[in-house]
C-alpha cells in the first residue's frame, strides 16, 4: 500500500455513508441473525476457531451479507479478496487466483475471495473458480439477494454450505438506529443529535428488515435538520418519514389498530369487495406489515369463507404465498393482490368450516366410540381373528365407485357434518353426492 492508497482509506471512512462506517468489525457487534451466528451455531463456530470452508450468503438487501464477510476479514489470518460481480470479469479472477496460489505456495497463507452479487458471474465465469475452490486455492464466499439454487452453479453450491439471511427484526434495527445516534467514532454521535421514540420505531417498522434503509434515513436525518435553540438535532416523526419517503400510517403490528385492519381485510374478501380488500392489502404493505402474515390470512380466508364453493381459491392463495417467498418484494405484491382479488370475487361457502366445527363439537361431547369393526386395519398380526376388516366392502368393485356401508361409529351413523350449498362449484357437489347415493339405493 502506498501513500495514496493509505490517504484514500483514510477518506472513505470517514465519508463513507453511515450504513458502511457502522459496519460491524466483530462478531460480538453483529446484532440480529441469531438463526446462524449464535454462540451455539456453526458459523461463528467456524468463525471464531479461523476453519470456515466456502459459504454463499444468501437473503434480501440490508440483512449483514457484506458485513458478514467484512466480520470474517477482520477475523481470519488468511489473506482476504474482494470483488463484485458486476464489475469484475474473468482477469480480474485470474490475477486474485495467481495471488493465492503464490501465497500459499511462497508463505503457505490461504486466500478467502469475497464475492458480492455472485448470481451476476455467468456459467463460464463460475466454472473458471471451480477447481481453485474444490483444490483449497481459495475459499469463497459469496453473497448474492437471489436463490443460489437457482442462479449458482450446482458444482459450486455442491462444495459450500448456503447460510440463508432473515430480514432484521424491528428490535435489531431500532439497536442499530440507536446505535447510529449516539457513536461518536462511526456513527452521528459528534452532530450532538436525538431521535424520539416514536420516530425510531417508525424507521425500525417501515425499514422491512432492510438496515441500510434505515441508517440511511437517520444519516439524512441528522444532516439536512436544523438545530434546535438549545444547538441539538431532533429527529422527529415527521422527520423520519420524510427522510425515507413514507408517510407515518397510523399502523401498529402489535397495537388495535394493527387489528383493526387486519380484521377489515379479511371481511372485505369475505363480502366479496375486491376494491376494499385491495386497499387493505395496500394499507398492510404501505406500513410494512410481514407479508408471510398477510399470506397466512389470504389462505385462510381461501379455506373458511371460499371453502368448496371454488376449491381452486386456496390453490392461488398457496401459490400467492409461494411466489412472494421466491421473489420477495416489492415484486411479491403482485402475487398477493392477485390472490386477494381471486379469493374476493370467488363465490363463498363456509361449508367445510362449519363441518369441521361439527365434527370437533361431537368428538368433545361424545367422545371417541370405536372404530366400526369393519373399518378397522385387518393387517397386523391376529387382526382378523379379532374380527377386524372382516365385511368391509372395497368401494372400487361396485358401480360408480361407491357403495353404501357404515363409515360412522355406531350412535353416530346418521350424523351429517358437511352440508354443501346451492354455490359454485359447491352445488355440483351436493348434486353429485346426492345422484350417488339415490342410484346405491336403486340397484
Amino acid at each position: 500500500m502506498d501513500l495514496f492508497d493509505y490517504m484514500r482509506g483514510n477518506t472513505l471512512k470517514k465519508e463513507s455513508p453511515l450504513a458502511s462506517r457502522m459496519r460491524p468489525e466483530t462478531l460480538d457487534e453483529v446484532v440480529g441473525q441469531k438463526h446462524i451466528i449464535g454462540k451455539d451455531k456453526l458459523l461463528y463456530r467456524a468463525i471464531r476457531a479461523d476453519k470456515l470452508g466456502s459459504v454463499i450468503f444468501y437473503g434480501p438487501p440490508g440483512t449483514g451479507k457484506t458485513t458478514l464477510a467484512k466480520v470474517i476479514a477482520n477475523t481470519t489470518s488468511a489473506r482476504f479478496e474482494q470483488i463484485n460481480a458486476t464489475v469484475a470479469g474473468k482477469k480480474d479472477m485470474e490475477e486474485i487466483v495467481k495471488n493465492a496460489k503464490d501465497a500459499l505456495g511462497m508463505y503457505g497463507k490461504k486466500t478467502i475471495l469475497f464475492i458480492d452479487e455472485i448470481h451476476r458471474f455467468n456459467k463460464g465465469q463460475q466454472d473458471y473458480l471451480l477447481p481453485f475452490v474444490e483444490d483449497g486455492t481459495v475459499t469463497l464466499i459469496g453473497a448474492t439477494t437471489e436463490n443460489p439454487y437457482f442462479e449458482v452453479n450446482g458444482a459450486l453450491l455442491s462444495r459450500s454450505l448456503i447460510f440463508e439471511l432473515k430480514p432484521l427484526e424491528k428490535e435489531d434495527i431500532r439497536e442499530l438506529i440507536m446505535r447510529a445516534v449516539t457513536d461518536r467514532e462511526k456513527g452521528m454521535g459528534a452532530y450532538n443529535a436525538l431521535i424520539t421514540d416514536d420516530a425510531a420505531d417508525f424507521l425500525a417498522d417501515v425499514a422491512n428488515g432492510d438496515a441500510r434503509a434505515a441508517l440511511n434515513a437517520v444519516e439524512l436525518g441528522v444532516l439536512t435538520t436544523e438545530r434546535s435553540d438549545d444547538g441539538k438535532i431532533r429527529i422527529t416523526l415527521p422527520v423520519a418519514a420524510e427522510c425515507i419517503q413514507k408517510r407515518a400510517v397510523r399502523y401498529d403490528r402489535d397495537g388495535d389498530n394493527h387489528y383493526d385492519t387486519v380484521s377489515a381485510f379479511i371481511k372485505s374478501m369475505r363480502g366479496s369487495d375486491p376494491d376494499a380488500a385491495l386497499y387493505y392489502l395496500a394499507r398492510m404493505l404501505y406500513a410494512g406489515e410481514d407479508v408471510k402474515f398477510i399470506a397466512r390470512r389470504i389462505m385462510i380466508c381461501a379455506s373458511e369463507d371460499v371453502g368448496n364453493a371454488d376449491p381452486n381459491a386456496l390453490t392461488v392463495a398457496v401459490s400467492a404465498a409461494l411466489a412472494v417467498e421466491r421473489i420477495g418484494m416489492p415484486e411479491g405484491q403482485l402475487a398477493l393482490a392477485q390472490a386477494v382479488t381471486y379469493v374476493a370475487t370467488a363465490p363463498k361457502s363456509n361449508a367445510a368450516c362449519l363441518g369441521i366445527s361439527a365434527a370437533t363439537a361431537a368428538v368433545r361431547d361424545l367422545g371417541t366410540p370405536p372404530v366400526p369393526a369393519h373399518l378397522q386395519d385387518k393387517h397386523y398380526k391376529g387382526a382378523e381373528k379379532l374380527g377386524h376388516g372382516l365385511g368391509y366392502k372395497y368401494a372400487h368393485d361396485y358401480p360408480n365407485h361407491y357403495v353404501k356401508q357404515q363409515y360412522l361409529p355406531d350412535g353416530l351413523e346418521n350424523e351429517v357434518f358437511y352440508r354443501p350449498t346451492e354455490i359454485g362449484y359447491e352445488k355440483r357437489i351436493g348434486q353429485y353426492m346426492k345422484w350417488l347415493r339415490e342410484d346405491a339405493e336403486r340397484k
